[in-house]
C-alpha cells in the first residue's frame, strides 16, 4: 500500500488535467477488473461485474492547483486557484507544471505583513529572464501543482496530494483483492472534485448505483490546539456522518458501523464542519441514491505537506471488502 501511494501522489494530476494520473491507475488495475473505460467527462471507471445490484464506489483522482492567467515583463505568472487553497500555505512553496518546469510562489515585496497577503498578491517566479523567457516555458491556462517528496516515519506518511491519492490507493486495493462479491460494483476515479464535484455528478447519473460509498479524506482533531473534531490518525477510517455536501444515508452509515465492529475493525465517526466530497453529488443523483462516505484521516489537508497512516488506509480496504462480500441492501 506505501508503495503504491507514494507512486500515484507523485503523478501530476490537477482538476482538468487528469490524463497522467488516469493513465497511471489504468496501469494498476488493469487485469483487475472486467471492463475499464473513461466517459466523457474523463472519469475512469472499472467495473467488477455480477448479477446483484450496482454499487458505486468513488474516490477523486484530481487534485488542487494553480492556473496562470498573465505573465508580466519581468516574466512573473500570476494565476488562479484551481480548488482551495489558504495564502499561508503557498507563500514559497515549490510548485510544478505538467512539463517539468519548477517555480517557487511569492509575495509582492511591498506587503510587509502576511495577515495583508490576498491570493492576487502572490505570483510564480519560475526563474525567467523575461516574459519571452517564461512563455517558451509555460503558457496561458497551464496548471501547476505543489511539489513536495514524499516522506514516511513508519506508518505516517507526508506528501502534497494525499487529498485524494490516498483514497485512489485504497480503491485500487480494495478492486486487487475481491475475491466473492454480491454486487456489480463501479469503482469510480473521479475528476474535477475540487473544483465542485463535477465528475461524480455525470458519473453516478449514468451508473444509476443502487447504493454508493464515496472515499476521500477528512481532517483530525489531534494536532495542538486543534479545533475539537474526534478524529485522529492511526485510530481507523471514519465513517462519516455529516458535511456540508451530505447528510449520510442513516442505512449506509449503519451498516459501515455493524461491518466495522462484526469483523474488529477499528473506526471512528466523521461530523466534518466545512467541505464535501464527492457523496454529496452522487447522493443527489436522479431520484437519489442511499449514499455514505468512508474518511481517510488527514493531516494539513489543501497543504503541499498532507499527513496520513497508513494503517487506516488498510483497515479502510478491508471495511469495504466485507461490505462487499456480505452485500449491501437497503431498506430505503
Amino acid at each position: 500500500m506505501k508503495e503504491l501511494l507514494k507512486k500515484l501522489v507523485s503523478v501530476f494530476g490537477p482538476s482538468g488535467n487528469e490524463e497522467l494520473i488516469r493513465e497511471s491507475i489504468i496501469n494498476e488495475i488493469e487485469g483487475f477488473a472486467d471492463e475499464i473505460r473513461t466517459d466523457v467527462m474523463g472519469n475512469l471507471i472499472a467495473v467488477k461485474k455480477g448479477t446483484g445490484s450496482k454499487i458505486m464506489l468513488a474516490a477523486h483522482m484530481d487534485q488542487i492547483g494553480l492556473v496562470v492567467t498573465f505573465v508580466d515583463e519581468n516574466g512573473f505568472l500570476r494565476f488562479a486557484p484551481a480548488g482551495g487553497f489558504s495564502v499561508t500555505d503557498l507563500i514559497n512553496r515549490k510548485v510544478i507544471f505538467k512539463n517539468g518546469t519548477v517555480g517557487v510562489v511569492s509575495y509582492e515585496s511591498e506587503i510587509k505583513e502576511i495577515k495583508d497577503i490576498t491570493l492576487n498578491n502572490l505570483y510564480i517566479d519560475i526563474g525567467a529572464k523575461d516574459k519571452d523567457d517564461a512563455l517558451s516555458r509555460v503558457n496561458i491556462g497551464d496548471a501547476a501543482v505543489y511539489y513536495t517528496p514524499f516522506a514516511e516515519n513508519g506508518t505516517r506518511c507526508t506528501s502534497c496530494a494525499m487529498d485524494n491519492r490516498a483514497s485512489c490507493a485504497l480503491l485500487i486495493e480494495t478492486l486487487k483483492n475481491i475475491q466473492t462479491c454480491l454486487h456489480e460494483v463501479y469503482f469510480v476515479f473521479t475528476v474535477q472534485e475540487e473544483l465542485g464535484l463535477r465528475g461524480a455528478t455525470t458519473a453516478a447519473y449514468a451508473i444509476e448505483p443502487y447504493a454508493a460509498i464515496a472515499v476521500d479524506v477528512t481532517d483530525t482533531g489531534d494536532t495542538p490546539k486543534s479545533l475539537p473534531m474526534a478524529v485522529k490518525l492511526g485510530a481507523g477510517p471514519a465513517v462519516k456522518v455529516f458535511d456540508q455536501s451530505v447528510m449520510v444515508h442513516p442505512a449506509i452509515k449503519n451498516l459501515m458501523k455493524e461491518k466495522a465492529e462484526k469483523y474488529n475493525i477499528p473506526y471512528q465517526m466523521e461530523v466534518l464542519k466545512a467541505g464535501g466530497t464527492d457523496s454529496g453529488a452522487i447522493a443527489l443523483s436522479k431520484s437519489g441514491v442511499p449514499t455514505g462516505c468512508l474518511s481517510i484521516p488527514c493531516r494539513y489537508i489543501h497543504s503541499d505537506s498532507e499527513m496520513v497512516d497508513i494503517s487506516d488506509m488498510e483497515n479502510g480496504v478491508k471495511l469495504l471488502l466485507n461490505i462487499l462480500q456480505d452485500g449491501i441492501k437497503i431498506d430505503k
